[in-house]
């Protein structure tokens, strides 16, 4: 195996992780309205097991 493959795969890792470390702190930004309240779901009453 080449040393340019392993460099190759080496970036897209890192480009990965880098990608992924930039949509968390993104996302972390955003705040939700003042008035939002998440959805209630009736697992309670769920017949389905």
């Amino acid at each position: 195996m080449g040393i340019g493959w392993i460099l190759l795969i080496v970036a897209l890792v890192v480009g990965l992780i880098a990608g992924n470390l930039l949509l968390l702190r993104n996302t972390k930004k955003m705040r939700t309205p003042p008035d939002f309240t998440p959805r209630k779901y009736d697992d309670d009453d769920d017949e389905w097991k």
